[in-house]
C-alpha cells in the first residue's frame, strides 16, 4: 500500500471514524485522545488562523503578513497533522501484547455468535478499532466491561 499523503490522510479519516471512543479505551490507547483533539482542531483552529492573521495585520502592518500568514497556516495544519499520524497509525501491525487481546476479543465475541469477519494473521490498527467497534455495539454492557 502506497504511503502518499492524500492516501495516508484519507486513511486517517477512516480510522478515526472506525475508533469507538469508549472511555475503557481512553487509558489504554492514543487514540482516543488524538481523534478527540483533531475533531476539536477542524472546529476550533480556522477561526483561530483567521482571527490570528487578521490581528497580526491590524496591529503589525502589512510588514509582518508573511508571518502572520505562516502562523495561520500552521494552524490550520494542525487538524491534518493528526489525521496523519491516525492514517500512520492505522496501518501498523499490532504489537504482540495487543494482538493476543485482538484474538482473544475475537474469539469471545465468536462464542457470543457475533458476525464477524475472519481474523487476520497480521492483523493491524485499524482491524482491531473495527473488532472494537463491533464488540461495543453488538455485546452488552456486562460482557464488555469484562474484555476491558
Amino acid at each position: 500500500m502506497t504511503n502518499q499523503l492524500p492516501n495516508v490522510i484519507q486513511q486517517g479519516q477512516s480510522y478515526m471514524e472506525a475508533w469507538p471512543m469508549e472511555k475503557q479505551l481512553y487509558g489504554l490507547f492514543p487514540e482516543c485522545r488524538i481523534i478527540a483533539a483533531t475533531k476539536f482542531g477542524f472546529k476550533v483552529m480556522p477561526a483561530l488562523a483567521v482571527l490570528t492573521v487578521a490581528v497580526q495585520y491590524h496591529f503589525m502592518g502589512s510588514s509582518q503578513l508573511p508571518q502572520a500568514l505562516t502562523l495561520g497556516l500552521f494552524f490550520l495544519s494542525l487538524p491534518i497533522q493528526g489525521l496523519i499520524w491516525l492514517g500512520f497509525r492505522s496501518q501498523k501491525v499490532l504489537p504482540p501484547a495487543i494482538k493476543v487481546w485482538y484474538q482473544d476479543i475475537y474469539l469471545k465475541m465468536q462464542q457470543q455468535g457475533c458476525a464477524v469477519e475472519q481474523p487476520k494473521s497480521q492483523p493491524r490498527f485499524h482491524e482491531l478499532a473495527c473488532l472494537l467497534r463491533t464488540a461495543y455495539a453488538e455485546l452488552d454492557k456486562a460482557f464488555t466491561k469484562h474484555l476491558f
